[in-house]
C-alpha cells in the first residue's frame, strides 16, 4: 500500500519512519552540530550530494528530515522543508521564488507579520506588493501586472476568519502563470489541503496546531521538489533559519496526535460558537461553521470541518472587550493559537499592534475584535468561563455609562 493510500492518522504517525537510522521505535533527538565520515572520499561524496547522509546540522538533521517527510505526506506534496519559525518558513519560500522587480498580490487578512514582511521588508529588496481580497477574483485581476509572480493568501484568515476559494484562486493564477502560496496554519492539513485544490505551495506556523502544545516555535513549507530543494540548498543553508533537532522532535510528537486533537478542537469550537451567537452581550460572531459566515459555502466545499478558531465582538466595544479578557479565569490571556489550552487575545493591541489602524480596518480587524483559540478542555467549562466573563463585561459597560 502506497503512503498516500494510508489514512491521515496513519500517515501522521508513520510518515518519516524510514528516516530513523536507529532501531528505536521513536526517533532519538540527534543533538549534534556535525557528523563524522568513515573516509575523506565519503565526506567529499556526501558534500557533493553523490551519497546520502548528513554532514552538518545547518544542512540537515534526522529529526528535521522526519518532520519534513511527515509534512509532505500530510499535505500531499513532493517535498517539504522545516525552518526555525513560521515566518522563517514563509521568508524562505519568498526568497526562493522572488527577485528584484517582481510584484506580488497579497491578501491583507493574512497574519500581521506576513503583511509587514510584504509591506516593509520585501520592498527593500525591490519586490512590490498590492493588497487585495484574494477571495474577490475581480479585484485580483485588476491588481495583476506584467511583473506579477506570486499570489499569497491565508484561509481561514488571521484573525478575521475570512475564507478564500482556493480552487478558484488556483485556477485563476495557473491560467496566468502566477505561483500561489497559501498559509494553512489555521486549518492544518487535517481540515484542508490547499495543494489538492491546485495551490502551488503551502506554509505553516508549526508552532500552532501541528505541534499543538504551546512549547515550541517552528515553521514548515511544502510544495514541488525542485522548489523545496532551492529553499533548502540556497536559502536555509545561506540565511541559516534552520530548525533545531529538539524543536523538530517536539513537532513530530505533536503531529502524531493531530487528527485526534483537531476533532476535539472542532467539537469544542462548534459548541462555543453556538453559545456566543446566542449570548446577549455578543454583537457578532465569526466562525466558518456558522451558516451566517459570508463564505460558509466555501468552508463546506474545501474544509473537512470548520476549525478551532473563533472571532467575536461584544457590545460596548474596546472597553467591554478588555473587560471580557480581564474576567476570564479558565481561558488563558495570551497570543498564539492551536494550544491544548483555550487562548483569548485582542488582535488590535496584541498580534496586529504593528499594523496601522487603517490597514487593520481594511483587513476587517476592528478595535473591538476578540480572537479565541478554543482548546481541548471540557466544553462546558470553557462556556461557563466565557459566560461569567461576558456577564462581567456587561456590568463594566453599564457602570461606565452611569
Amino acid at each position: 500500500m502506497g503512503e498516500q493510500e494510508l489514512g491521515f492518522a496513519t500517515r501522521a504517525i508513520h510518515a518519516g519512519d524510514e528516516v530513523n537510522p536507529t532501531r528505536a521505535a521513536v526517533t532519538p533527538i540527534f543533538q549534534s552540530a556535525t557528523y563524522t565520515f568513515r573516509t575523506a572520499a565519503e565526506g567529499a561524496a556526501m558534500f557533493a550530494g553523490a551519497e546520502p547522509g548528513h554532514v552538518y546540522a545547518r544542512w540537515g538533521n534526522p529529526n528535521v528530515a522526519e518532520l519534513e517527510a511527515k509534512v509532505a505526506a500530510l499535505e500531499g506534496a513532493e517535498d517539504a522543508i522545516a525552518a526555525a519559525s513560521g515566518m522563517a518558513a514563509i521568508s524562505t519560500v519568498l526568497l526562493a521564488l522572488l527577485r528584484a522587480g517582481d510584484h506580488c498580490i497579497v491578501d491583507p487578512a493574512c497574519y500581521s507579520a506576513t503583511v509587514t514582511l510584504f509591506r516593509q521588508e520585501l520592498p527593500r529588496l525591490g519586490i512590490a506588493a498590492t493588497f487585495v481580497d484574494t477571495g474577490d477574483l475581480q479585484a485580483v485581476a485588476a491588481a495583476v501586472r506584467p511583473t506579477t509572480r506570486l499570489i499569497y493568501t491565508e484561509t481561514p484568515g488571521n484573525p478575521t476568519l475570512k475564507l478564500v476559494d482556493l480552487a478558484a484562486l488556483a485556477t485563476f493564477a495557473r491560467e496566468r502563470g502566477i505561483t500561489t502560496v497559501c498559509d494553512n496554519t489555521f486549518a492544518t492539513p487535517y481540515l484542508q489541503r490547499p495543494l489538492a485544490l491546485g495551490i502551488d505551495v503551502v506554509v505553516h506556523s508549526a508552532t500552532k496546531y501541528l505541534s499543538g502544545h504551546g512549547d515550541v516555535v517552528a515553521g514548515v513549507a511544502a510544495g514541488p521538489r525542485e522548489l523545496m530543494a532551492r529553499c533548502r540548498e540556497r536559502v536555509l543553508r545561506d540565511y541559516g533559519g534552520v530548525l533545531s533537532p529538539f524543536a523538530a522532535f517536539l513537532v513530530n510528537r505533536g503531529i502524531a496526535t493531530l487528527a485526534l486533537r483537531m476533532e476535539r478542537h472542532c467539537d469544542n469550537a462548534e459548541r462555543v460558537a453556538a453559545f456566543l451567537a446566542r449570548h446577549p452581550a455578543v454583537a457578532r460572531v465569526v466562525y466558518p461553521g456558522l451558516p451566517d459566515h459570508p463564505r460558509h459555502a466555501v468552508a463546506r466545499r474545501q474544509m473537512r470541518r470548520f476549525g478551532g478558531m473563533i472571532s467575536f465582538e461584544v457590545h460596548g466595544g474596546v472597553t467591554a472587550g478588555a473587560a471580557v479578557m480581564d474576567a476570564v479565569r479558565l481561558c488563558t490571556l495570551a497570543v498564539s493559537l492551536g494550544d491544548v489550552r483555550t487562548l483569548i487575545s485582542h488582535p488590535a493591541s496584541m498580534t496586529h499592534s504593528t499594523v496601522t489602524r487603517a490597514a487593520r480596518e481594511a483587513a476587517g480587524i476592528s478595535d473591538g475584535l476578540i480572537r479565541l483559540s478554543v482548546g481541548l478542555e471540557d466544553p462546558d467549562d470553557i462556556i461557563a468561563d466565557l459566560d461569567r466573563a461576558l456577564t462581567a463585561a456587561q456590568a463594566a459597560v453599564g457602570a461606565d455609562s452611569e
